[in-house]
């Protein structure tokens, strides 16, 4: 199994982090434009890609991650995994590649939202020590399924790695 690198997102990885997007999240996901709005938003916006070490094929990420450098407090904006990368440690790494980011960016504890019914993301944020802070009823809402929470959580930084 080739190893698996992080690195700085791109411009030219936009396209390939909207279909990652997409296929992850099918009940709502980012448009790209998004992803060119958050690049844009550097330094204050931090994002970091998976992909296997030694290739040349731009349009395949393993992964990708996001982060909101804001102050003390930062805000994880996503975290996808590819589904035939998953269970290789690649979520784990992403989240702390951004936590040592927001660590740097002198944030003391990071935040996120996940959707309540994502178990496999619910699983990697516990274990990462991330604890509920509270629930936004209904937060989810996809054409013809009923709503989903959102699930705000947080992890303190420092003096809890």
């Amino acid at each position: 199994m080739s190893a698996v690198v992080l690195r700085d997102a791109h411009w030219r990885d936009i396209p390939a982090m909207a279909r990652l997007e997409r296929a992850a999240f099918p009940e709502d996901p980012w448009p790209e434009a998004t992803f060119w709005a958050e690049l844009a938003q550097r330094p204050r916006r931090s994002y970091v890609v998976a992909v296997t070490d030694g290739s040349e094929d731009p349009d395949h990420l393993l992964g990708q991650a996001g982060l909101d450098l804001a102050g003390d407090v930062a805000d994880i904006m996503t975290v996808a995994v590819d589904a035939a990368a998953r269970g290789r440690g690649v979520g784990a790494r992403l989240l702390d590649a951004l936590h040592a980011r927001a660590l740097a960016s002198g944030a003391d504890s990071v935040m996120l939202e996940v959707r309540a019914d994502n178990g496999a993301a619910l699983g990697l944020y516990r274990r990462h020590g991330y604890r509920p802070v509270r629930t936004r009823p209904g937060y989810y809402r996809s054409t013809g399924a009923p709503p989903v929470d959102a699930l705000v959580l947080r992890k303190e930084l420092v003096g809890h790695e």
